[in-house]
C-alpha cells in the first residue's frame, strides 16, 4: 500500500516575528510565510510493485504565482534546476531522475503545487515522466536504463556532492533576510537567531529525508559501505548492490582507496549495468546472455550526448579509459590487488608507486575528489618524489589547490 508524506520545516517561535510585516517588512514577511508553509519534499513509499520509494526534493517556491504563468517559463526552469527526483526500485538500487525533469514536467509540477491537488496527481506526474523512459515497469525498461543510476550523490548533509544542497534551497529568502539587515530593518541579534533557526530546521529536514532513503536501501550493503570508510556514497552503494557476489572485494578496495570512491562509482557502475541481463520486449523471459551480447552492450555509448562537461574533462569515454576500466573491473572482482593497482595506474597514466602509496597511507585530507580532479592530483603527486608528499592536511590542501586551479580560488 502506498504511503504519501509531505515534508515541511517545523515551526519555531521566531516565525511569528519573521511573518510580521510591521517588524521585518512585507517582502520578508511573505517569504517567511512561504518558507514555513511550502513542502520541502514529497515522499512516496511503495508507489508501485516495482518501486520502493520516490522522493522529490523541492526548493522554496516563493514565486509560485509567477511560475504558473507561461510568460515566466525561465523562472520555472531556474527553479527546476534545484529539484531532485530520487527513486529506489524493488532491487534496492538508487536512481537520480533529474534528466527526466523536462520543461513540461516542471510546469505540471508547479501547477500541482499551486493548486494543492494532493498526492495522487503528484504520483501520476512522476509515473508519466518514468513512462517515457520505459521505467514504469522495470521488466520492460529500455537498454539504457543505467544512465539514471545515481553515481554522485551522498547522504551526508554538507558533504561535497551531497543530496542536500542548502545553498540553492531558499536563495530568495536568505537574500531578503540579508537585505533587511543591510537596510537596518532587523538588527544583528535578530538576523543571527533567524539564521540559526534556518540551519536547525534544514538540518532536521535533511536528517528525515536521509533516514527515509536509508530505510529503503539494503542494510547489508549499507553495512559493508560503512565499514569501507567511503561514507554514504550512493554511487558506491549502487556499485556494491549491482553485483552482490563481488560486493566483498569491492568493499575491500573502497577501504584501501577511499579517495577513489567517486571514480569507482562514475566509471564502474555503468560497466556493471551494461553487463546486467536484459529482458525481452514482452517482459516474459530473459534474453540469453551470451558473450557476444555482453560485448555488444559494453560497446554501447555510456549515455546520450549531454551538456555535462565532467565526463569529457575526466576522459571517461576515451578508448584508453574504457579499456583500462574493463581491466580494472575484472581485477577487482577477481580480488587481485596487484592487478588493481596496475590498472588504476595505467588508467590515470601515473606510476604504480603513486597508487601503492595511497593504498598504504590512505590520506584522509585528500577526500573523495571527482574523477577529473583526481586525475590532476595524481599527476601532480607523480611529479613529486617520495619525500615531497604532503605530511599534513594543510599540505594536501595546498597540493590540491596547485593541481586543480579552480580550487585555488
Amino acid at each position: 500500500m502506498k504511503e504519501v508524506e509531505f515534508l515541511a520545516v517545523d515551526g519555531v517561535p521566531i516565525d511569528e516575528e519573521l511573518q510580521d510585516a510591521g517588524t521585518v517588512g512585507p517582502e520578508l514577511a511573505y517569504l517567511a510565510r512561504c518558507y514555513r508553509s511550502s513542502p520541502r519534499a514529497l515522499v512516496f513509499r511503495n508507489p508501485s510493485s516495482d518501486w520502493r520509494l520516490f522522493v522529490v526534493q523541492l526548493p522554496l517556491a516563493s514565486r509560485l504565482s509567477l511560475m504558473a504563468n507561461p510568460i515566466f517559463a525561465q523562472l520555472t526552469r531556474a527553479w527546476g534546476l534545484n529539484v531532485r527526483f530520487l527513486g529506489v526500485d524493488r532491487d534496492q538500487l538508487v536512481y537520480d531522475f533529474r534528466a527526466l525533469l523536462s520543461d513540461r514536467t516542471l510546469k505540471l509540477l508547479v501547477d500541482l503545487l499551486a493548486r494543492s491537488d494532493g498526492a495522487d496527481a503528484a504520483l501520476d506526474l512522476l509515473f508519466d515522466s518514468l513512462a517515457e523512459e520505459m521505467l514504469t515497469v522495470l521488466d520492460r525498461r529500455r537498454g539504457d536504463w543505467h544512465r539514471h543510476l545515481d553515481r554522485e550523490h551522498r547522504l551526508e548533509p554538507g558533504a561535497p556532492a551531497s543530496l542536500f544542497d542548502r545553498a540553492a534551497r531558499c536563495p530568495d529568502f536568505l537574500a531578503q533576510l540579508r537585505g533587511a539587515l543591510r537596510d537596518d530593518i532587523v538588527d544583528v541579534e535578530f538576523y543571527g537567531r533567524a539564521l540559526r533557526s534556518i540551519d536547525l530546521r534544514e538540518g532536521a529536514i535533511d536528517a528525515r529525508i536521509a533516514a527515509i532513503v536509508e530505510a529503503s536501501l539494503d542494510p547489508v550493503t549499507l553495512a559493508k559501505l560503512a565499514r569501507s570508510g567511503a561514507g554514504k556514497h550512493l554511487g558506491c552503494y549502487n556499485w556494491l548492490r549491482l553485483d552482490p557476489r563481488h560486493a566483498m572485494p569491492r568493499a575491500h578496495l573502497l577501504a584501501r582507496l577511499p579517495a577513489f570512491a567517486t571514480f569507482f562509482a562514475e566509471t564502474l557502475v555503468p560497466l556493471d549495468a551494461w553487463g546486467a541481463p536484459q529482458t525481452d520486449e514482452d517482459g516474459d523471459a530473459e534474453v540469453p546472455d551470451t558473450p557476444a551480447d555482453a560485448a555488444r552492450r559494453r560497446a554501447q555509448r555510456r549515455q546520450p550526448p549531454t551538456f555535462d562537461l565532467r565526463p569529457l574533462a575526466a576522459r571517461q569515454d576515451s578508448a584508453h579509459s574504457l579499456r583500462w576500466a574493463g581491466v580494472l573491473e575484472r581485477a577487482i572482482d577477481a580480488g587481485q590487488d596487484r592487478a588493481v593497482i596496475e590498472a588504476i595506474a595505467q588508467r590515470f597514466a601515473v606510476g604504480d608507486n603513486v597508487v601503492r602509496r595511497l593504498w598504504r597511507d590512505r590520506p584522509a585530507a585528500l577526500g573523495q575528489p571527482p574523477t577529473w580532479q583526481l586525475a590532476q592530483i595524481l599527476r601532480r603527486l607523480g611529479e613529486r618524489g617520495d619525500r615531497d608528499w604532503p605530511a599534513d592536511a594543510a599540505g594536501w590542501e595546498s597540493l590540491i589547490a596547485s593541481a586543480v586551479p579552480i580550487e585555488a580560488g
